[in-house]
């Protein structure tokens, strides 16, 4: 029969993973090595005593005493019990049925007790005990199993029904709570038939039974339970799963009914609790898989119930209480001579030979307050991911965000700072209830008071750490940690203030560099509170970082201008001056910039004018006037020449003023600079190279009154330089010539000179600067050299004609080979050059001359039909113009259209 393979277990971790139901998902390793793991390791599955019964889960209440039962009958006993809604049903020994009211009453401290209230008992007419009693309440009938007989009755009368229907040959039974016939109106029942080797199911009606289904099993059955088309059957050796549909049987696990009793629960929809081997319980699916870890019970057990998210066990001792999700023992309950323990839509019942008892559980929320009170976290935890699917969503989203904050905090304690951080930020927890451990870190404005009941028991950090100075840095160093990575996210919303404050505070009080990132960042810092911290600490830079983030720049700047002079000590900035140069120079308020413009002249007039040399050009134009600034800077020569030189050369500022002024002010420092008013041989300084550069490209100065200021100063280079400015250029060339003797000089006016300047105005020039060398009187060897270099290297500026005329009759060919041979070759380049363009010119000419022929060879043909292309009217005369497209017009429209060239025109070309 068997077609499958034993049960498949598939778990990798017995640890519990809840999956978006809220229940556990749990798979384990095949049986055979799942048995042997946890008969050699006790350790994942059995804790020490004191873990095993520190969680109270249950309460054992009485329901039913003995004198309720059997009065003073000794030698009666209790067999078997039922409980359905209110109504509780006990059957006895002596074949009676008893039916009691149950009722529940709460007490404080979250327990309850019952009072059972008995009703009637009747009896049902053997001399055999009640075996078992199972309710059909939506028939409102109650099955009673005695003398392998089952029994139809009413449920509140315990009359048997009229018809008298029974089923025979039963030895135990069970309802299948995930019926297959979808009839409402009966109930479908699986027996173990006192016939060897047979199962029978029927469907139980009001009045009627009718049996549907025989089937035969290997061994004869002991235990059953079922669901839909599957049974959970305990045989002789071992358990299987059978589907009695289509007769398919699954082996389980083996199992020794000689040496204890079975046990076959139906614990879910297709799930099933049983007694394995070694003490084990064992979780199987209809598809013969199981999806949790075994939990480890007494090799004795007689009875087993869940109620989630605990497996209850019950053997001759004691009651034993186990957790589904992480498989521990949790509870332990001294109960002797019990024989019964069943689940009844969650109300859990055990029972003696002479009483009967309810285990009332302790709200899920109270059983996790007392696991977190005892520090053990990850309990606490399990267990509330498990009682996800009993609790409503949004009061289990609200409870739960609570446990992982209280855990949170516990984890704190025990400095367990990064499980401390996760357990926050899933619980979402309002940061300043952690922050308000901190003496004096929120702000003396916050309105924030912590929750109702606490999420701890500290009053601060010093009762926490108990005055541990270690202790207390790294809780500290752990709280900037944390608040850095909240701040940006949704935590902070509401709560922005009192984070930023605390942050800079803590950054304050540790020296920490991050503290400047935050105050020159987006922050939420609350001036007051911050500015008092940052000055106790004599953090004064930071102080005004702050001021300037709340707009108070000129309390900034006056801080920081203190730290300068010395008035008051903070090192965070070396380079503090220029901080303040450069913070001046993009301040938007002119007002605080001309009040400290004095004081950073003063400190470094180079430095201190760049808060006008640097700042943005269009803020200059609009709040800074030119002439303003250049006022303030005459105290400052330097400076003003900085500043001069910034509207000059990087502004470009078309105006004389400025550019004369540059200059004069040039002028006065190189006459500073030499004193002598010879200066042929002198060393050019950068002032006087920047006085020939300015004089040189600028147009704008004053050239006369600069001149005069040159004259007998001994700068004969500039005296050139403006000479040639007012086109004086045998002055200037005679100083750089016979003055300076500076040949390189004087070609390079020649080239300055004629830059952008037509061929014949350059070629003055140099014909001037040559006449200059070859001039008559006695020539000087330089002179000559200098000739000859000049032609050499600028062959094509000169006429050559010209030059042969001026050159004396003893220079060598030699030696002016590089002039004559480029004169030579520019003038056969000229003349070819010349001679493709007359080639070109003849051939367009030919070109259309060829295409007149072709327009006068073809015939045109006019009549009076023929109109013109332009005016369209016919032609009067044969006198006509043609176009190349072959169109007509008359000769007036041809001669309208070229004097107005917006008329439509016929062809592109006549």
């Amino acid at each position: 029969m068997c077609e499958e393979g034993p049960l498949r277990c598939e778990l990798a971790d017995p640890g519990p993973e809840l999956t978006a139901g809220g229940a556990p998902e749990l798979t384990t390793p095949p049986l055979a090595a799942l048995l042997c793991w946890s008969a050699g390791n006790s350790s994942p599955m059995v804790r020490s005593a004191a873990d095993m019964m520190s969680t109270k889960a249950f309460t054992l209440v009485p329901a039913v005493e003995r004198e309720q039962l059997m009065g003073d009958r000794e030698r009666v006993s209790l067999e078997c019990v039922e409980c359905c809604g209110r109504n509780l049903y006990v059957g006895t020994s002596d074949c009676f049925v008893y039916r009691f009211l149950l009722e529940e009453k709460a007490v404080p401290g979250g327990s309850a007790t019952f009072t059972a209230t008995k009703q009637l008992h009747r009896h049902l007419g053997f001399k055999k005990p009640v075996n078992e009693l199972r309710a059909a309440s939506a028939l409102h009938r109650l099955l009673v199993l005695c003398d392998s007989s089952i029994t139809l009755v009413h449920m509140l009368s315990l009359e048997p029904v009229p018809s008298g229907a029974r089923i025979k040959g039963a030895a135990a039974f069970a309802l299948n709570e995930n019926p297959v016939s979808g009839d409402p109106f009966c109930v479908e029942v699986c027996i173990i038939s006192v016939k060897r080797r047979t199962i029978q199911v029927f469907l139980v009606y009001e009045d009627r039974v009718q049996i549907v289904r025989e089937v035969s099993t290997p061994e004869q059955p002991l235990a059953v339970a079922v669901d839909g088309h599957f049974l959970c059957l305990a045989l002789t050796t071992q358990y299987i799963i059978l589907n009695y549909s289509t007769g398919v049987a699954q082996d389980l696990f083996p199992f020794c009914s000689e040496e204890k009793r079975p046990i076959v629960k139906r614990i879910g929809r297709q799930e099933f609790l049983l007694a394995g081997p070694g003490g084990l319980g064992m979780f199987a699916t209809v598809a013969g898989i199981s999806q949790r870890a075994p939990v480890r019970w007494s090799e004795n057990v007689v009875g087993a119930a869940v109620c989630f998210p605990y497996v209850i066990a019950l053997d001759s001792e004691f009651i034993t209480v186990h957790s589904m999700l992480d498989q521990q023992q949790k509870q332990t309950l001294p109960f002797k001579e019990g024989h019964i323990l069943q689940d009844f839509e969650g109300r859990v019942i055990v029972a003696t030979s002479k009483g009967v008892y309810v285990l009332v559980p302790l709200p899920l929320e109270k059983q996790i307050q007392d696991l977190l009170a005892s520090r053990r976290v990850e309990e606490a935890l399990i267990l509330a991911k498990g009682a996800r699917r009993n609790i409503p969503k949004e009061k289990f989203q609200v409870m739960y965000r609570r446990i992982l904050q209280q855990a949170g905090f516990i984890q704190f304690a025990q400095l367990q700072f990064l499980e401390a951080k996760e357990l926050f930020r899933s619980g979402q927890l309002d940061v300043r209830e952690l922050i308000s451990l901190y003496p004096f870190l929120l702000p003396t404005s916050s309105s924030f008071t912590r929750s109702h009941p606490p999420l701890h028991e500290f009053a601060d950090l010093n009762q926490l750490t108990q005055g541990d100075q270690e202790k207390v840095a790294k809780c500290k160093r752990f709280l900037m940690s944390y608040l850095n990575e909240v701040r940006s996210t949704e935590v902070a919303n509401g709560y922005k203030e009192d984070i930023d404050t605390a942050l800079l505070k803590l950054y304050t009080e540790a020296d920490h560099d991050s503290l400047l990132d935050l105050l020159v960042t987006e922050n939420f810092c609350l001036l007051t509170d911050s500015a008092a911290w940052l000055e106790k600490h004599k953090k004064y830079f930071a102080l005004g970082l702050l001021y300037h983030y709340n707009h108070q720049d000129a309390a900034a700047v006056q801080l920081w201008v203190s730290i300068v002079n010395g008035d008051i000590h903070d090192s965070t900035r070396s380079d503090l001056y220029e901080y303040i140069v450069d913070f001046l120079t993009y301040s938007l308020d002119p007002d605080l910039v001309w009040h400290y413009a004095d004081w950073v002249l003063q400190k470094n007039p180079e430095v201190g004018v760049q808060v006008f040399t640097k700042r943005p050009v269009d803020e200059q134009q609009s709040r800074f006037n030119p002439d303003d600034i250049i006022s303030c800077l005459k105290k400052y020569p330097q400076a003003l020449v900085k500043y001069l030189e910034h509207l000059v050369t990087d502004r470009r500022l078309q105006k004389e003023e400025y550019h004369t002024h540059l200059a004069v002010l040039y002028l006065d420092e190189v006459l500073q600079q030499r004193p002598s008013a010879n200066g042929k041989d002198a060393e050019v300084t950068e002032t006087q190279a920047k006085l020939r550069r300015l004089l040189q490209k600028s147009d704008l100065y004053r050239v006369h009154f600069l001149l005069d200021r040159i004259r007998g100063a001994g700068l004969p280079m500039e005296s050139a330089i403006l000479h040639g400015k007012l086109e004086r250029h045998e002055e200037a060339l005679h100083i750089l010539v016979h003055e300076l003797a500076d040949f390189p000089a004087a070609e390079d006016y020649c080239l300055w000179r004629s830059e952008g300047r037509d061929p014949p105005a350059r070629q003055r020039l140099f014909h001037l600067l040559l006449a200059m060398y070859l001039g008559p009187g006695p020539s000087a060897p330089e002179l000559a050299v200098a000739a000859v270099d000049l032609l050499n290297r600028h062959a094509a500026e000169f006429d050559v004609a010209r030059v042969l005329q001026l050159l004396p009759g003893t220079w060598s060919v030699q030696l002016l080979c590089p002039f004559l041979t480029g004169a030579v070759r520019d003038s056969v380049h000229a003349r070819r050059t010349t001679q493709v363009a007359v080639g070109l010119a003849k051939s367009e000419n030919l070109i259309y001359k060829y295409d007149k022929m072709k327009l006068k060879g073809s015939s045109v043909r006019l009549s009076d039909k023929k109109l013109c292309q332009m005016c369209q009217n016919p032609f009067c005369e044969p006198v006509f113009v043609r176009y190349p497209n072959g169109g007509l017009v008359h000769t007036h429209c041809a001669a309208s259209r070229h004097s107005n060239p917006s008329c439509p025109s016929p062809g592109a070309r006549t």
